[in-house]
């Protein structure tokens, strides 16, 4: 392989998502020279839940750039309901009872997040983004990483840095490079995203529906809804051989409402495809890599709490790593300072992946095998009688077990004007 265009930096990242961004900007604003690399061109991709959580918001407010994110056309999602029949239903987070600035999940399309984020570093002197740089492995000497190899435009080349952070997501390179041990769940089920325009208001609320061995999530958005349809996992094959007519008639069935618009789904095309994983590194770091978000975490779509969760990995990274790495600490890889960001982030990964699998086990496998139309009674009685415990689960959906501030180092006051 012919290397063309080395240059070194502190920290590099793999991968420009909601973690990657995030840390990177972060890590600037201490003073740490941080690259990251992204190999698409822009961030325009299906991103599919899109959802920037209370606790980011208040992320946002930190770093002052809340009132350019609030100026990006959005929705918002203040309330969780599940129906129980005769078109009643029973809230079951109100993230109107979070002691927040922001109490509401923002639900926008996340190349608006990411470029938003992408600006803000390229204001800070130590950040650099390279756009179509697609890392493919890693640079190892003396038993430990010092940067990694990547193909651009301009052919291959590498990058040499203090620390390797992997925020390539599930299918990650880095962490594939690493060979860090793995722990798998089992996920019975995949999610097929969609979006079918509509003119309707639909409220500000998440709306599920479950029945005939479906599972819809319906998210409202500025001019349509986007659909997760939930269905056993390896199906896709057949979904598209039932072809959309099909498939706008499970629409109907579950959400009558959208009868006359369900039209607008034009084909099979637009569906996309969801492989479900659900699985946690035991290992985050090897002496100069550390993996965070997905590449150290798969999550199931189940209350969208992916994305919060690898927003505050790189909150907490950043604020335990910029020092040492300023100081000059990382010359043996760093290990007992990266030990550290999984110690601190694995409850609550560990505490949202547990609640997943009981939702999994008791709302979603059995509404899939069409053994129940409405969830378990004994839930809903709960919730009806104990209204209270509707803030509880916007915390943990919103919050987090575990929620990060942004450390004083990267705060800034929103411009004035603003």
């Amino acid at each position: 392989m012919v290397m063309t265009g080395q240059s070194d930096a502190s920290v590099v990242i793999a991968g420009g998502g909601p973690a990657g961004l995030f840390l990177g900007l972060l890590l600037a604003r201490a003073g740490v020279r941080t690259t990251v690399l992204e190999k698409h061109a822009d961030f325009l991709r299906d991103f599919r839940g899109d959802t920037v959580h209370p606790s980011t918001l208040t992320m946002l407010d930190d770093l002052g750039l809340f009132d350019r994110f609030d100026a990006l056309p959005h929705s918002k999602i203040r309330t969780v309901s599940l129906p129980v029949g005769d078109g009643a239903e029973v809230t079951m987070a109100d993230f109107g009872r979070l002691p927040v600035a922001h109490p509401y999940i923002a639900m926008v399309p996340q190349w608006d997040l990411l470029d938003l984020l992408a600006d803000a570093g390229r204001a800070e002197p130590a950040f650099t983004l390279r756009m179509r740089h697609e890392v493919t492995g890693v640079i190892r000497e003396g038993g430990r990483a010092v940067g990694v190899r990547y193909e651009s435009p301009d052919g291959a080349a590498e990058i040499r840095a203090d620390l390797v952070v992997a925020c390539d997501g599930r299918s990650s390179t880095v962490r594939a490079a690493a060979k860090l041990p793995v722990k798998r769940f089992a996920v019975d089920f995949d999610a097929w995203w969609f979006r079918v325009t509509t003119t309707r208001f639909v409220g500000e609320q998440l709306i599920p529906r479950l029945g005939g061995g479906h599972v819809m999530i319906c998210i409202p958005r500025s001019g349509y809804l986007q659909v997760a349809s939930l269905g056993p996992k390896g199906t896709d094959a057949e979904l598209r051989a039932r072809g959309i007519d099909a498939l706008r008639a499970d629409v109907t069935s579950l959400v009558p409402e959208l009868e006359a618009d369900v039209h607008n789904l034009d084909s099979m095309d637009d569906v996309k495809h969801l492989d479900v994983k659900l699985d946690r590194l035991t290992r985050w770091h090897r002496p100069g890599l550390l993996c965070i978000g997905d590449a150290a975490h798969a999550m199931s779509p189940v209350g969208g709490v992916g994305i919060n969760l690898a927003v505050q990995d790189a909150v907490a990274t950043a604020r335990l790593i910029a020092t040492p790495l300023l100081r000059g600490e990382f010359a043996d890889g760093g290990s007992r300072v990266l030990a550290r960001v999984r110690r601190r982030r694995l409850l609550p990964t560990v505490l949202i992946q547990g609640l997943q699998r009981v939702l999994h086990r008791r709302l979603i496998d059995p509404a899939l095998d069409a053994r129940t139309a409405r969830p378990p009674r004994a839930l809903l009685v709960l919730v009806r009688t104990v209204p209270a415990l509707s803030g509880v689960a916007a915390r943990l959906i919103g919050i987090g077990p575990r929620p990060e501030r942004v450390p004083a180092f990267a705060r800034r006051s929103q411009p004035s004007g603003s």
